[in-house]
């Protein structure tokens, strides 16, 4: 085993001192040794009950043999962060947990991992790192929080945000409007919709990293506990059978995640997160194939903020095992593939059929022939920019206006709360991206705010930052190449006509080419916003958007 080095032999006595120093006895010397990477904090509601979910981990480990030690991992909560400059360290935080997980794994060398994440970017960090890393690894989430209820209707945290919009344009009163703060975020967990933490979840289960249910089973119930048991019972046959990250997150694994992810409408933030992992598998997942794999994979599932469905229902209608189970009937996944529990996809999802058909709705009667999200080019983003399709509104699939220009997310949402935006037109936010920002900042505070003003079936919003997973309208980010190396967003101006085809795939500036290419010889770098510390480091190294923004 790889813990040999430290446990066994003439050579390893002062590492076995140490070890004795944390009260490992004779009879634990020689089995093996499980790290468990916990994520758990008093500030992320995400992450307060994985102390729980780890205790369950580590009496499943030492109930197979294994001898479990626990290590941290940071987490940044999204919603806490946003709106200021904390949402500039976000994204950035995925590379820390990658490393500093490579890291801890590579100086104590553990024999296998069991991650516990549940947040944004805690998911794909981990999951990075267990690519990397690449020694038997497991994944079990803390889990998706219950929905909340206000005048008889669910509501989760992405309400809250479109209930300030209304509050300040004068559409709700102040107790209203504390009533959704009170009632909207009611356990503890990743925020109940189909969000980026919850997203980033259910496609670990569907990579084959994660146990049926990791994706969906809320924080709350008993059965959360009794899968990380069995996560953790799990590592120790893993780590003896040798089934590693890079078996199981196969280029065939990636494709099928595409799939399940179009067929759910995912954040489009899983647009970032997985081309990210699949680097550190080794694989270039161009995000080329995302539209000709959502030409043909119908979307199954509106959760919010594209419906009015939450994770808890998707788990009562039979999850993700089901909704494989049904995109199955269409031919469109790779059922033959490994996972963590040792049998196939084929095997895992055998009778996994839907419980509930309003909630995962049959192929035979999807909510759209294509998928939930689409990869729109053109010359303003010539690689690429990503829209979450499932969560636009019929009359914005296809859409022209005039451009309104801003430099930073600030500027765009005085000037929405101001009520300077008009019906029509397309909000253009750049300098947001991962360079630029620094950090590539979720826009969910303008995207709010257009919803809350009533706008939302009448303007679209075009960025080279990202969204939440809890933005929903026509709402296009992730534009590449990014304003600040150059990118023609950079070179778009008051007034210009912007026309988005989402059904085409489609994004662009109505200018020629010739008054595009005068605009960029006059075109000049700006400073740096952040010159020290991580973000500085961090805007030096990142990649483009379009790539997953991985550091080089």
């Amino acid at each position: 085993m790889r813990s040999d080095i430290i446990t066994k032999g003439v050579n390893a006595a002062p590492q076995r001192a140490l070890l004795r120093a944390l009260g490992v006895s004779d009879n634990e010397m020689g089995k093996p040794l499980i790290g468990i990477v916990s994520s758990y904090n008093e500030i992320v509601p995400g992450h307060m009950n994985i102390d729980k979910v780890v205790e369950a981990v580590k009496q499943g480990v030492s109930l197979a043999g294994g001898v479990p030690f626990v290590f941290p991992a940071i987490a940044v909560c999204d919603g806490i962060a946003m709106g200021h400059a904390g949402m500039k360290y976000s994204l950035v935080t995925r590379e820390l947990i990658a490393d500093s997980t490579e890291a801890m794994a590579t100086a104590h060398p553990f024999d296998g991992l069991v991650m516990v994440p549940n947040c944004d970017k805690n998911v794909p960090g981990l999951l990075m790192a267990a690519a990397r890393v690449n020694i038997p690894s497991i994944f079990v989430s803390g889990g998706p929080m219950l929905a909340g209820r206000v005048d008889g209707h669910n509501v989760s945290y992405s309400n809250v945000s479109e209930a300030v919009s209304e509050y300040r344009v004068g559409k709700m009163d102040e107790e209203k409007l504390c009533e959704y703060e009170n009632k909207a975020c009611p356990s503890c967990g990743s925020c109940s919709g189909m969000f980026t933490a919850n997203s980033m979840n259910c496609l670990t289960e569907v990579l084959g990293m994660g146990l049926p249910g990791n994706g969906t089973i809320p924080a709350v119930y008993s059965a959360r506990i009794r899968l990380a048991k069995d996560a953790g019972y799990r590592i120790v046959d893993m780590v003896k059978k040798d089934l590693k990250p890079r078996d199981i997150m196969t280029p065939a694994a990636f494709k099928n995640a595409l799939t399940i992810d179009m067929a759910l409408g995912c954040s489009t933030n899983s647009m970032l997160h997985l081309p990210a992992i699949a680097h550190e598998c080794g694989i270039d997942l161009d995000l080329e194939m995302a539209n000709a794999i959502s030409d043909k994979t119908p979307n199954l599932c509106h959760l919010a903020p594209a419906g009015s469905h939450y994770i808890e229902q998707l788990d009562e209608a039979g999850g993700i095992r089901a909704v494989m189970h049904e995109i199955d009937k269409l031919g469109l996944l790779d059922t033959s593939l490994m996972t963590c529990t040792g049998k196939t996809i084929a095997e895992n999802i055998e009778g996994c059929e839907i419980r509930n058909t309003e909630i995962i709705h049959p192929v035979t009667n999807p909510y759209s022939k294509e998928g939930g999200i689409a990869v729109l080019k053109g010359n303003i983003a010539p690689d690429g920019c990503v829209v979450k399709r499932s969560a636009v509104a019929p009359e914005m699939m296809s859409h022209s206006g005039k451009a309104r220009v801003f430099d930073c997310e600030e500027d765009a949402l005085d000037a929405i709360y101001g009520g300077k935006i008009n019906p029509g037109e397309v909000v253009v936010i750049r300098y947001e991206g991962p360079k630029g920002g620094p950090g590539m900042r979720e826009m969910l505070n303008p995207t709010s705010a257009i919803m809350g003003s009533g706008l939302g079936n009448c303007v679209a919003l075009i960025t080279d930052g990202r969204f939440s997973g809890a933005t929903r309208g026509a709402a296009i980010g992730h534009v590449s190449p990014e304003a600040a190396v150059g990118g023609s967003i950079a070179l778009i101006e008051e007034g210009d006509i912007i026309e988005i085809d989402i059904p085409k795939n489609t994004i662009n500036v109505l200018v020629s080419d010739e008054v595009l290419e005068e605009r960029r010889k006059a075109w000049q770098p700006r400073e740096p916003r952040i010159t020290t510390g991580y973000l500085a480091r961090y805007a030096k190294l990142v990649s483009s958007g379009c790539s997953g923004a991985v550091l080089s």
